[in-house]
């Protein structure tokens, strides 16, 4: 169930229903419910990802991966180790970030595009760039399946 923190119903409600549960030794969960990014955020994300691969030689994944979450903004994506038999790095995906994350790490994107790679990468309301490199985003990958 989500409450809403702002109507005293909810946080009655809220209050009411832990209570239950914790009275009754019921198992239960309770999770931030956090502010998703836009779709549009989403869509340029990937946009601007494709465009630094199709530029660099990387794919897609190795962009968003390698450069944009390990290198460019490990804080906002490392999560920890988690060990085993093996230990492995757990590194979050960028559905877990908030449109204030997310407006952040693709800031810092853009900045290391331009400084480290001598690429621009336009911003969100450059409107006919983006539109620009999408059409040459398109012409690539379908070149791929020919």
């Amino acid at each position: 169930m989500i409450y809403n923190p702002n109507k005293e119903i909810d946080v009655q409600n809220a209050i009411t229903r832990l209570k239950w549960l914790v009275s009754n030794k019921k198992i239960f969960e309770i999770k931030q419910k956090r502010e998703k990014r836009s779709i549009a955020q989403n869509s340029y994300l990937h946009l601007i990802l494709s465009w630094f691969g199709l530029q660099t030689g990387y794919t897609l994944q190795e962009v968003k991966q390698e450069i944009f979450k390990k290198h460019v903004n490990p804080e906002l994506f490392y999560e920890g180790d988690k060990n085993g038999v093996v230990t492995i790095q757990k590194w979050l995906s960028t559905s877990d970030l908030n449109t204030q994350e997310m407006t952040l790490a693709i800031d810092k994107f853009r900045d290391f595009a331009s400084k480290e790679a001598g690429i621009y990468l336009p911003e969100p309301k450059d409107l006919a760039m983006l539109q620009d490199i999408e059409i040459e985003i398109s012409k690539q990958s379908s070149k791929q399946y020919l």
